[in-house]
């Protein structure tokens, strides 16, 4: 087995784990903190903590990755959410909800490490067809989030037996999973590149300066990284991408599991929507890295954000009925998978050729952070939102969030503004 191939079959372990654990404490996470504060309005800051951690952690773990490679920052991301799921129990078993908000955002470095490892795949990719190789990982989630949820029945009564709070047991899960995820990720090897590692054009072999330790030169700073991405509109609208693609589907999932609390439906059927949901986020990303390599980027980001409209649509009629309708909630949280999907890999895909390789993992960083941080935002709000106008104000909002997208995007289109960018406005066919 090639390098490559083995590289990116330990990624793919580590993200079916990952993805398991994941989902697997999702569905009850904001039941828990409704349980623990007795306010529907927390069920929203629990996911907030999750989503709020991934993006603390996920430029200072990109950082890690530029100073010592992706397998230590991996390492690190799954092992902290190990050790979050573990302060998750405890703060649920003592009743306080400080902790139980501490232990969700140390899992949500399994988040950041988990959408760090399709940068990883890419790492060692043609840097022209980065989509595959980052869908192939990011496809590798669908299998442990698909299953993840419906472990939350099982994980209940685990719970149960063991004389804790039922509705935490399903963290047990995810604190293995996130372990053995961990365990995947210490096993790569060096699947580092960065510009100055790569082959000059001249000679096909690394510069001098390569073969020794990096120097800090060669690391740009976050406020370079920042200036960098602010003068190009291409990649700063392939960041904005990613970002809104977040932060619609945190807006409409983490309340999802609430509302239909709210309408009566049971624990099998919240975990079944979930699952789902997580299906449509994953199950088609090779479909979608393909069209990304095939079309270009922008192709894919384009019919992602008719899928959300869509998914906003359907929400919003599904909030009209005078009562949730299961087979509409399902095919509206599946399409919102998609638009997730699409969004992600599309923009995704845009970064990584719109950049040049020195920039690359800092803005790999800033993106994922930026992503996490508004998807934070948007849950921080969700269960207020909830409250205040039910399920039609949350797809409302989704609304206005995809509409900032669709800004950017004629901002984008405009014109190319370096070289490098012009270059991805090429079709793939020719390139």
């Amino acid at each position: 087995m090639s390098s490559h191939r083995l590289t990116l079959a330990k990624l793919f372990t580590a993200q079916l784990f990952s993805g398991a654990g994941i989902a697997s404490g999702y569905a009850v996470g904001g039941l828990l903190a409704e349980q623990i504060t007795g306010r529907t309005a927390m069920a929203g800051f629990a996911q907030m903590s999750v989503i709020l951690g991934a993006g603390l952690v996920a430029y200072p773990l990109a950082t890690l990755a530029g100073r010592y490679g992706r397998r230590t920052a991996l390492t690190l991301g799954f092992g902290t959410g190990t050790l979050g799921a573990g302060v998750v129990l405890v703060g649920v078993a003592v009743g306080f909800l400080p902790l139980f908000m501490l232990g969700m955002m140390l899992c949500g470095s399994s988040t950041a490490a988990g959408l760090q490892a399709r940068y990883a795949a890419s790492d060692t990719a043609d840097p022209q067809r980065p989509g595959r190789a980052m869908s192939i990982v990011i496809w590798a989630t669908t299998v442990g989030s698909v299953l993840g949820p419906n472990f939350t029945e099982p994980g209940s009564r685990l719970g149960d037996f063991l004389g804790i709070n039922p509705l935490s047991g399903p963290y047990l899960i995810s604190m293995g999973c996130f372990a053995l995820a961990a365990l995947a990720a210490f096993s790569l090897g060096s699947v580092r590149r960065t510009a100055a590692e790569a082959p000059t054009p001249a000679t096909g072999t690394a510069p001098a300066a390569a073969q020794a330790s990096p120097t800090q030169a060669t690391r740009p700073s976050l406020g370079e990284s920042l200036r960098y991405l602010l003068s190009r509109p291409v990649a700063r609208y392939a960041v904005i991408t990613v970002i809104t693609g977040q932060m619609i589907m945190t807006n409409v999932m983490v309340m999802t599991p609430v509302h239909m609390d709210h309408q009566h439906f049971d624990l099998t059927a919240v975990g079944i929507v979930v699952s789902i949901h997580i299906m449509g986020m994953y199950v088609f990303s090779p479909v979608f890295g393909w069209m990304s390599d095939r079309w270009g980027p922008r192709t894919v980001i384009t019919v992602g954000m008719v899928v959300y409209a869509v998914t906003i649509v359907l929400g919003i009629y599904d909030s009209l009925l005078p009562t949730s309708n299961f087979l509409i909630l399902n095919t509206a949280l599946f399409l919102l998978g998609v638009g997730w999907s699409m969004f992600l890999i599309g923009g995704s895909s845009l970064l990584v050729k719109s950049v040049d390789e020195r920039m690359r993992v800092p803005l790999q960083g800033v993106s994922d952070s930026a992503m996490n941080l508004g998807g934070a935002l948007m849950a921080a709000f969700a269960g207020t939102l909830l409250n205040a106008g039910g399920f039609f104000l949350i797809n409302a909002a989704a609304a206005v969030v995809l509409l900032v997208n669709i800004l950017f995007a004629v901002l984008a289109n405009r014109r190319p503004q370096s070289p490098a960018e012009a270059e991805e406005t090429i079709p793939a066919t020719v390139r």
